[in-house]
Order: structure tokens, then C-alpha cells, then sequence
């Protein structure tokens, strides 16, 4: 897309926030159609379409209502940190000692240290640890202190409070600064017709599956809905046990993934598994702590860029990576105030703010920076996961409109879903005037639908769309954002008269 570099006067803000009082309020006959077919109103809606480099909007409604935007409050999230932090920014997750290596052995404690890395798999656990061994340690005799003071409070998925009634499902998993492989499990199930065989898909050990599930004729995409969680106890010298119960379909064949284990007993069962197939021994547990000053690094693990991270975010609307980015831009500005008040040298009587409320300061100094009223704002964690985010149409096109305009563009922009081919748009309007000539984030709530993103109409011009859809129960309504992209993708073609 075709980008435009210039300053926005104050007068041309001034017309932006107040130009939409001209804008086209009625909507395209087809939309009102396709409106009422989901039994919604005027009321449940708040748009806005303009150009991407101009300021005044061509259909405009409720664009000043605080709505809740689901998922595509992660556009601010993603932008705010690429300008903040940059593109090339990287986490660090780092193991460090007191200790020296002697003769093979690290005796004392180890520290594992966390940088709030969105994407810390088991793979990059065990290249950090190979990276241990490669220094010529074979055998940890102490603990391991498992360090995650980057994020304040240190465990925020203690104290959150559930989002929805599946709390271990991976969309809702709560970061912390060492949040490794998003604490999934996976099992493989599989069934024929008379029999279910289960299997680990992790990277565990001493991990025994007692299989209770019965089978039934249920359809295999319901098999959610008559299974029940699984149980997971654990037994002598830190064993696992899951135990499986309900029903599941016949001849159906699923991968799941559950974050019902504890935090520190999957760190701590995958280190031994990983450190015993490396040929190595660890006689210790794991526990929580913090890493001392006379501590030195042995070795540390820089994650994938944030441009990356920030690729797979909107791409697939991650909310836990979303999550962790947002607490990124609170962390590392905490860490700034810190350091600035050591240099001052503080009496050691400040307190610091927690990690989320110095990120929503962060954002909300970056929209005053920009001239983007954040009046109405309400901020949570970032992703959109949110029954109390709020946004309003008109902000979140002043942010794409920022975007556009940013240096870092071409980073933001390939970071959104293509109409028909990527992400959470590849299924979206095939085979029409839109496919591949759009970049959309998406949003979906049991209450909310939402789309904001970039459309090149059959002119070639850009325009910025924005769309909320909020109701009090289930919403319908994909097919009215869809149109909407497609209205605008055809160059706004006005009704027959």
C-alpha cells in the first residue's frame, strides 16, 4: 500500500474529530438487509470508514461510542510496542549461579531467570539448557529458583479472575515473565469404533493416563461438550497422573491441549525430562525466588523479534503473547523509573507501580503524544480478552491512522490478516472483490464482533475500517462486517434510486 509521510496540523485533528458530523450516517441497503437477517439495529453498531490519508470520514455511526472492541484492541497493543520498543526488540530468559563449574557439577543454586518471552517453547527451554551443557556441566546438584520478578505481580494467574467457565483453555492463559510453552499439555485421542486410545503429545515423564472415557455416537465436532476436564494429581516423587472421563465420539481423532498442571510442577518435570535426555542429572526441585545481585549469567536464550511475535499475534489473535507484550511496555518502563531513582539515589522508599497499571500509562501517554483522545478509553490487559475493555470506532481509526503513517508500517501492516488468505481472515470473502486486497484484524466475543484493518477499493485508494458489533447475548453479524469490507472494497457503489 502506498504510504504518506506528513505532520497533522491541529486544524486537520480538529476536523477529524469533528468532520464526522457530515459523514454518510445512512448505511448501504444491503447492509440494513443483512442487519435486520441478525435481528440487530442501529444501536448495536459503531463505524467508521475513511480514507487512510485524509481526515474526514465517508460513513460514520456511533463513531464516538465506547464499545467494546474484542480483539482488535490488540492494533494499539502491537502498534504502541513497536514504537516504543521497537521492531528488533528481544526478551531474555537467562540461568545464572554463585557457583562455578567444577569438574562437571554446579553445586549451589540454579536461577532461571525470566524476561516475559510471549513465546518461550519447550524447544527453547532445551536450547538453553543444551547451551548449559555445552559449558561441560553435567550434574545440578541444587535447586532451581525459578525467577519472574520482571512482571509485577509475579503470578498473575493466581489472583486473575476467570474469564469465561473454561479457564484452562489456551485462549485464556494468564502470562507471567516465565511462562513456558504456555503450560499446555497435549494429548493425542483417538478413536475407532470400539476402542479410544490416548497418547502424550508432551515433552514429560513419569506421567501415567488413566482412561475413563466411554464411547458414543455423538458427532466428532461435539466431542467437547461430553468430556470432561481432565484431572491431574500429583503422585510419589513428583509423578503425574491424568485421569480422563466422560464420553467421546466414534471414529474421531483429536489433539488437545490443556493448561489444568500446575506452573511449577511442568517446569520443573520438563527441565528433568529435557537435562535426563541431554545425559545429564539434577537432584533438586524447583521453587519460587529471586535471583541475587552476586549472581552471573551462564547462559541466556534471546527470544524471536517483536516484529515476529507480533506477526503471530494478530495474525491468529493470541491473547496470552498479546498479554505479555502489553506487560513488556509496564516492565521495561518500571525498570526505567527504577533505574533513573538508583541514579538519584533513592532512600529505597519508593513503591512501583504494577506492571498493568504502568502499561496502561504507557498507551494512554502514547495516544495524548499523538493527538488521539483516549477519553472513554478502558485498557485491562491489551488483547480484547476483556468484558470491560472499551474503545470507540473513531479512536481505533485514528491509531490505524498513526500506524499508516509510522515508520514502522511495513512491519505493522503484515502483521494483519489478508482477506481470504491468512490468519483470521483466510476463510473470510473468497472468490470476491476483496480477497488479498485487504488487512483486517478481527474480534470475537460471545458478545462482540469486530473487524479494523486496511481496504484497497478497485481505485487502488486505501481506506481504514472499523467496525463493532456489540449486543447483550450471542451476536450475529459476520456477514455485515463482510459486506462492509466488500462495500468498501468495490468503491462504495451508492443504491439505485
Amino acid at each position: 500500500m502506498k504510504r504518506f509521510f506528513f505532520s497533522v496540523s491541529l486544524c486537520l485533528l480538529f476536523a477529524f474529530f469533528c468532520g464526522s458530523s457530515g459523514a454518510q450516517e445512512t448505511l448501504p441497503s444491503r447492509l440494513s438487509a443483512l442487519l435486520n437477517k441478525d435481528k440487530l439495529t442501529r444501536a448495536n453498531l459503531g463505524i467508521l470508514v475513511l480514507p487512510a490519508d485524509e481526515t474526514t470520514p465517508v460513513l460514520s455511526l456511533n463513531a464516538e461510542r465506547p464499545m467494546n472492541p474484542a480483539s482488535t484492541m490488540k492494533i494499539i497493543t502491537s502498534l504502541v510496542a513497536l514504537e516504543e520498543l521497537g521492531p528488533n526488540y528481544r526478551w531474555s530468559t537467562t540461568l545464572l549461579s554463585e557457583q562455578k563449574i567444577n569438574k562437571a557439577k554446579l553445586d549451589g543454586t540454579l536461577y532461571l531467570r525470566g524476561g516475559g518471552d510471549p513465546n518461550f517453547t519447550v524447544e527453547k527451554l532445551g536450547s538453553l539448557l543444551r547451551r548449559l551443557r555445552y559449558l561441560g556441566v553435567q550434574k545440578i546438584k541444587g535447586d532451581i529458583v525459578l525467577d519472574r520478578r520482571f512482571f509485577q505481580p509475579a503470578r498473575p494467574d493466581l489472583i486473575a479472575p476467570s474469564f469465561d467457565e473454561a479457564p484452562t483453555a489456551y485462549y485464556n492463559v494468564v502470562p507471567d515473565a516465565l511462562l513456558i510453552h504456555s503450560n499446555l499439555v497435549a494429548l493425542a485421542i483417538n478413536a475407532t469404533s470400539d476402542n479410544i486410545d490416548v497418547q502424550l503429545q508432551s515433552t514429560l515423564s513419569d506421567v501415567s493416563i488413566v482412561n475413563h472415557l466411554v464411547l458414543s455416537d455423538a458427532p466428532c465436532a461435539e466431542w467437547e461438550k461430553h468430556m470432561q476436564a481432565p484431572q491431574f494429581n500429583i503422585k510419589a516423587r513428583a509423578a503425574i497422573e491424568i485421569g480422563l472421563f466422560g464420553t467421546f465420539p466414534r471414529k474421531c481423532h483429536i489433539t488437545s491441549y490443556f493448561s489444568h498442571l500446575d506452573r511449577n510442577t511442568f517446569i520443573e518435570n520438563t527441565i528433568r525430562t529435557l537435562w535426563k535426555e541431554m545425559g545429564g542429572t539434577w537432584q533438586g526441585r524447583v521453587q519460587d525466588g529471586v535471583t541475587p545481585n552476586t549472581a552471573t549469567v551462564l547462559v541466556d536464550y534471546l527470544s524471536d523479534t517483536l516484529v515476529e511475535n507480533i506477526r503471530n499475534i494478530n495474525k491468529f489473535s493470541d491473547n496470552s503473547m498479546a498479554r505479555s507484550i502489553y506487560l513488556t511496555l509496564g516492565a521495561e518502563a518500571n525498570a526505567r523509573n527504577l533505574a533513573e531513582l538508583s541514579k538519584n539515589q533513592s532512600n529505597g522508599n519508593e513503591t512501583t507501580a504494577t506492571t498493568a497499571q504502568t502499561s496502561e500509562l504507557q498507551v494512554r501517554r502514547w495516544l495524548n503524544r499523538h493527538n488521539i483522545n483516549d477519553q472513554g478509553i478502558v485498557l485491562e490487559n491489551g488483547s480484547g480478552l476483556s468484558r470491560i475493555e472499551r474503545l470507540n470506532a473513531m479512536q481505533l481509526a485514528r491509531v490505524l491512522q498513526e500506524a499508516y503513517r509510522s515508520k514502522w508500517y511495513p512491519e505493522f501492516a503484515s502483521s494483519l490478516p489478508i482477506v481470504a488468505l491468512d490468519g483470521t481472515m483466510r476463510k473470510r470473502l473468497k472468490a470476491s472483490v476483496a480477497e488479498q486486497r485487504a488487512r483486517i484484524k478481527t474480534g470475537t466475543l460471545r458478545d462482540a464482533l469486530a473487524i479494523a484493518g486496511y481496504v484497497r477499493d478497485s481505485e487502488n485508494k486505501d481506506w481504514i475500517v472499523v467496525a463493532f458489533i456489540n449486543t447483550d447475548g450471542p451476536v450475529q453479524g459476520k456477514q455485515v462486517l463482510d459486506d462492509l469490507i466488500l462495500w468498501v472494497a468495490q468503491g462504495r457503489p451508492s443504491d439505485p434510486q
